[in-house]
């Protein structure tokens, strides 16, 4: 299912309260991104318990139960996991993912909240959650009788959100530096081979391994962990990242005059990050029009024309990343700042 519409994870609480406690609700989103916690997270907020069922580990008979003899009428008996006397929220993780039959046997007890003759209790709430075709995951068609008996929402990644929880969640201190950083590395597209793929839930485990090991962890065991965490791509800037803080390189420090470009042949991934750190920076500071250019971030473009004259000198290829097109050719930079580089570049040279 294609997403027309989006909701980031501090927005879906407050569409739960008052979606879910009506109708049932299926959380469509990525791998990784943190369905299942928000779930989880949405009933304890209500005082539920929250039974998970696996559509992936279920079969017909897990749900309908084994038909028993009750007054020489038999009648099937769901099981104990599901007719509980109180209300709860039952979350059907991976439910787009289970065999079709399996998906058939859900229809009840989404649509007229029953199977046989047992009935969710008033209050009860029931969310489905999956990931898309397109994320390369385990997905199969939902059929349209099942889509049209739930209210769709889809999920995307927010780093700001994510960042306001992990701040209060004991992540990593080096982890949350990062993605302040480069908060686009926060997740990316899975990839259609097997490799670990950036999402917050590997940036969740890289911290909780980065807890164990300590901050003394030496720069191998660091690059097998963020590459079995990470996009290959974010792991080499996890890594640089990490070798600036121990090796007191900074952007800030470099943009103040305080540290210059690393020079040295074994610093040339140290060299790279902070090229990227610039570009992001660049992005994210620049306005589209000229116009709109404030004292301060003329101040700052100034110096940024002169560190990027002072990168070229080191890495033509460095200083061609800072100002480069994207994937598609299209320029990400403003194309006032694009001109004034092509325009000074050769001046500002001229001058050193």
């Amino acid at each position: 299912m294609q997403a027309a519409v989006t909701v980031t994870p501090d927005q879906l609480p407050e569409l739960l309260l008052h979606v879910a406690v009506v109708r049932p609700v299926f959380l469509w989103g990525a791998p990784g991104i943190g369905k299942s916690s928000l779930v989880r997270t949405f009933a304890d907020s209500l005082g539920l318990d929250c039974v998970t069922l696996l559509g992936t580990q279920l079969a017909p008979e897990d749900l309908i139960g084994v038909p028993q003899i009750v007054d020489d009428r038999s009648r099937f008996a769901p099981p104990e996991l599901i007719a509980r006397p109180q209300p709860y929220c039952l979350f059907l993780d991976e439910l787009n993912a289970a065999a079709p039959e399996v998906q058939k046997s859900f229809y009840s007890l989404i649509l007229d909240r029953r199977i046989g003759t047992y009935e969710l209790p008033a209050g009860s709430v029931v969310i489905g959650a999956g990931n898309r075709a397109t994320d390369n995951a385990l997905a199969r068609p939902m059929a349209s009788a099942l889509v049209n008996r739930m209210v769709h929402l889809h999920l995307r990644a927010d780093v700001d959100d994510w960042l306001t929880w992990a701040a209060n969640n004991d992540i990593h201190p080096w982890v949350l530096r990062y993605l302040t950083q480069r908060p686009d590395h926060l997740w990316s597209a899975p990839p259609k081979t097997e490799a670990p793929f950036s999402t917050p839930r590997g940036w969740h485990m890289l911290s909780d391994a980065l807890h164990s090991c300590g901050d003394d962890i030496d720069d191998t065991t660091l690059h097998v962990l963020a590459s079995g965490t990470l996009t290959l791509g974010h792991a080499s800037g996890f890594r640089a990242f990490v070798k600036t803080i121990r090796h007191a390189y900074d952007l800030d420090a470099v943009l103040k005059g305080d540290a210059s470009w690393p020079r040295e042949p074994a610093d040339r991934d140290l060299l790279y990050f902070l090229s990227e750190t610039m570009r992001a920076r660049l992005i994210k500071e620049l306005p589209g029009a000229r116009e709109h250019v404030s004292p301060s971030v003329r101040q700052f473009v100034l110096r940024a024309k002169t560190l990027l004259v002072e990168l070229a000198e080191i890495s033509v290829e460095c200083a061609q990343l800072v100002i480069a097109s994207d994937a598609d050719g299209v320029p990400v930079l403003p194309s006032w700042f694009l001109i004034e580089v092509s325009r000074d570049m050769p001046r500002l040279a001229a001058r050193r």
